[in-house]
């Protein structure tokens, strides 16, 4: 490409088209990739992986797939396991196909690949080192996880130094999530789902449905601004920073309103992660309820599991399946938020089904939600469950790495300042407001449903 080539770039909702008027050729042979969202640059990475680990898993039945290791117990431990030269190879060779793969949907999205590639590096570093602080036996056995050290982490940094523009590019904590979200779509097995029964669904359908409601009117109370209060919203009543980066793909919305969600979010989630597990154990409640309670409030799916496992194990498998519930309501709750929104942005569209409404409503759409779906039933339903068994370990790793990254990018985006200056703190005081109802409105049907009183309680080993 000659030194005078004359660029520019223009987005279209999360979408970056190149116009080069210099090499008309190519333009066009990059066309089809500069028209990709970060929606559909998160479905293809997290495809491949899935499509790779299964290529392997389905020619060689018996092959066990080697997850790096971030679990010590003292300083011999930490040296001999996770500082192996063998497991940092590891780590290493995960990190290389990550910044291989992502820096090459940065490069056809129109972003910097030098100073993506150089912030990358950092964010994974960082995000492994929370993975090994979350390893301690001793800070596991509390029950706090990664996701609370990476958001620390990046908040330090984030708040206390001025991030360099190399930094800055990398830290695209939505690009990583949704991807990471693919990845997860092998873990909501809709057969798992089926052994909560009835029960589990009912608590699903009523937390996520009258804790949205309620949400959205406190917003309102407190002068919240909508697009606000939809993100709120989703996230203190389906699955936090997944729905939460739904709901506001499905708006449009505001990135800095997002990030400030989802710092509030993971804020939030470290008290309850640790106070919850002791008022189940305190109020000697029944193990499945206990379950099913935390399942129903805490934000992801590793926080639940961290959480329950330290009150049992029938507590972990109700978390995790309560949990995996709500999120497979991401979906549903993506159609519907972008059809509400878009015949409340555009009230002379009469129903969604008009013409331009319909298109408006599919452009609004989440387009990753269609591939978390897509993967969740092809596991659910067409791969052989030994085959998901030798895959699950290694991919769920997968999955726990870019969230990592996530989260680190969060805290580095996010500023505390702004948890204040934005709207006055109202935000956060309905985000906070919002979230205490939850987790009261989650117990009464936690009790109800599981514990024995409306319904017969579940059987679930």
């Amino acid at each position: 490409m000659s030194s005078n080539t004359n660029k520019n770039a223009s987005t279209s909702g999360d979408a970056v088209i190149l116009y080069d008027d210099s090499e008309p050729g190519e333009i066009t042979k990059h066309a089809f990739f500069s028209k990709l969202s970060e929606d559909g640059w998160a479905v293809i990475i997290g495809s491949l992986l899935i499509a790779v680990v299964l290529a392997v898993a389905l020619s060689s039945p018996g092959f066990k797939f080697t997850t790096p290791v971030y679990q010590w117990t003292n300083a011999d431990d930490l040296f001999t396991k996770v500082f192996s030269g063998k497991n940092l190879l590891l780590i290493t060779g995960i990190g290389l196909v990550f910044a291989l793969l992502s820096s090459v949907a940065i490069r056809l999205s129109g972003g910097n690949v030098k100073k993506y590639s150089t912030g990358f590096i950092l964010i994974y570093v960082l995000g492994i080192l929370s993975l090994i602080i979350a390893g301690n036996k001793s800070i596991n056995s509390y029950g706090i996880e990664y996701v609370v050290f990476a958001l620390i982490i990046g908040l330090l940094i984030g708040n206390l130094t001025i991030l360099p523009p190399w930094l800055k590019e990398a830290a695209r904590s939505e690009f990583f999530i949704k991807t990471g979200l693919i990845i997860l779509g092998i873990s909501v097995l809709f057969t798992d789902i089926i052994k909560a029964g009835l029960p589990g669904i009912l608590q699903a359908i009523l937390v996520v449905s009258v804790v949205w409601f309620f949400a959205w009117w406190l917003c309102h109370k407190l002068k919240v601004d909508d697009e606000f209060a939809v993100i709120l919203a989703s996230a203190v009543s389906i699955c936090g920073v997944s729905a939460a980066i739904v709901a506001s793909g499905a708006i449009k919305g505001d990135k800095k309103k997002l990030s400030y969600i989802t710092t509030l979010v993971l804020l939030v989630a470290i008290p309850m992660l640790i106070l919850q597990p002791w008022i189940i154990k305190q109020l000697e409640m029944p193990e499945i309820v206990g379950g099913a309670w935390l399942g129903g409030t805490l934000d992801t799916t590793a926080s639940v599991t961290a959480a329950s496992e330290l009150v049992g194990p029938v507590a972990s498998k109700a978390g995790v399946i309560i949990k995996f519930s709500q999120n497979v309501l991401i979906g549903v709750a993506a159609f519907f938020i972008a059809a509400w929104w878009t015949l409340k942005k555009n009230p002379s569209q009469k129903t969604a089904t008009e013409g331009k409404g319909l298109k408006i409503i599919w452009e609004r759409f989440p387009k990753f939600v269609l591939g978390f779906i897509a993967v969740s039933l092809i596991f659910s339903f067409l791969i052989p469950a030994d085959t998901t068994r030798q895959v699950s370990g290694f991919l769920n790793n997968l999955r726990t790495l870019w969230f990592a990254l996530a989260f680190v990018a969060i805290g580095l985006e996010a500023r505390f300042t702004d948890l204040v200056k934005i709207q006055g703190g109202r935000p956060a005081l309905a985000f906070i407001g919002a979230q205490l109802f939850n987790i009261l409105w989650t117990l009464f049907w936690a009790y109800l449903l599981f514990g024995g009183i409306l319904l017969p309680t579940p059987d679930i080993k």
